[in-house]
């Protein structure tokens, strides 16, 4: 099967379309692809590091308040589909997948003005904006929330998958994990991080927590502060506690986040729909602290859907301390049953093979223009 790609902007719109891939690949060792992204976006520096073949566009996203640049976004728009339609011409795909973000727009368009079977996923529970549009075109629109089908009321076909990143880290290894830590296999960790790129305020609330994890008590303490904050994170713990306890660790980026995630007992981190993805399909309970500046507030609307399933708790960033913080965290794992209730019902979250669901529904869709 001929399969394109695209999604862009962040890794949260990469990473999914990737897993597909590789779900791909091991079904099939024959696929070909190709991955369709913007030339200023992430997925132009991920994709060709994942080995995908890799063609860019030039297209931006649409601002929210009238503005001259959105006309131009037009007139990038429909370049964009010119190229398209060119790029898929060449290529000619069986299906064609996007994944989110404003470069997916003019490659799903031109392929269902081509008669491309395409299908979009949607990760998170509040749709993009791209995706709500797209919805009229694709033929499936597959969400990772189950209960917010309805949010497209006008696609010709709408299924619960869930996020095809969850696949991925499924068979992480926790001994890896530890190893890489330098802490001991089947100790508790506490893993503290802000997302890729670190976060200001979650920085802040860290180092205020650390005097109130300074006795340890058995528990290890994972930061990670994002390469941009990592110094003045450090100095400032520092400063705190004079010196560094072997049960806190701070570290700027983790490269096997997946390996680290099967070792971790309780996450504090953003709400991003990919990362969720990973938490629950692990099983691991979660203080989420949603990001307040994302279109839509979706990423508290993603946390709500774990938070009523009894997988996490909320912590608003206006309300968010150090003191408050060690509060929530304590609170979980100084609870055995209480962890073991929000472990469990993360994973029952998580039990889809979404990457697989997906690509179900791609070979369905392909076949179907075969006949």
């Amino acid at each position: 099967m001929r399969i394109v790609l695209s999604g862009g902007g962040t890794g949260g719109h990469i990473y999914p379309a990737v897993a597909v891939a590789r779900q791909l690949e091991s079904e099939d060792d024959k696929s070909v692809f190709l991955y369709i992204g913007g030339k200023r976006g992430l997925e132009s520096k991920l994709v060709p590091q994942e080995n995908l073949p890799f063609k860019a566009i030039d297209i931006t996203g649409f601002r929210r308040k009238l503005s001259m640049d959105n006309v131009k976004t037009v007139m990038r728009f429909l370049k964009g589909v010119k190229a398209s339609k060119a790029m898929l011409r060449e290529f000619k795909p069986d299906v064609v997948i996007g994944t989110g973000g404003y470069v997916c727009g003019p490659v799903v368009y031109a392929a269902s003005r081509l008669g491309i079977p395409t299908l979009i996923h949607e990760q998170n529970a509040i749709p993009g904006l791209t995706n709500r549009f797209l919805s009229r075109y694709a033929d499936t629109v597959a969400v990772s929330f189950e209960g917010t089908e309805p949010a497209f009321p006008g696609a010709k076909n709408v299924i619960y998958t869930g996020n095809p990143r969850a696949t991925t880290v499924m068979t992480a290894n926790p001994q890896r994990g530890f190893a890489s830590l330098g802490i001991p296999e089947g100790s508790t960790v506490v893993l503290v991080v802000g997302g890729s790129g670190g976060a200001k305020a979650i920085n802040r609330a860290m180092i205020e927590m650390a005097p109130f994890v300074g006795k340890g008590n058995g528990v290890h303490y994972v930061y990670v502060t994002g390469e941009a904050y990592f110094e003045e994170t450090l100095k400032a713990v520092r400063e705190k506690l004079g010196s560094l306890p072997n049960w806190l660790h701070i570290l700027p980026y983790i490269h096997n986040m997946p390996e680290v995630l099967a070792c971790t007992s309780l996450i504090v981190n953003r709400a991003g729909a990919s990362f969720l993805a990973e938490i629950t399909a692990l099983g691991i309970p979660s203080v989420l602290i949603p990001s307040p500046n994302v279109t839509n507030n979706h990423q508290e609307a993603n946390a709500r859907q774990l938070e009523r399933e009894g997988a996490a708790v909320v912590l608003l960033e206006k309300d968010l301390s150090g003191e408050a913080l060690f509060a929530a965290v304590h609170k979980i794992i100084g609870a055995d049953d209480a962890r073991r209730s929000m472990s469990a019902a993360s994973r029952r979250l998580g039990k889809r093979d979404s990457a697989s669901l997906v690509v179900t529904e791609l070979r369905r869709l392909a076949a179907g223009r075969k006949r």
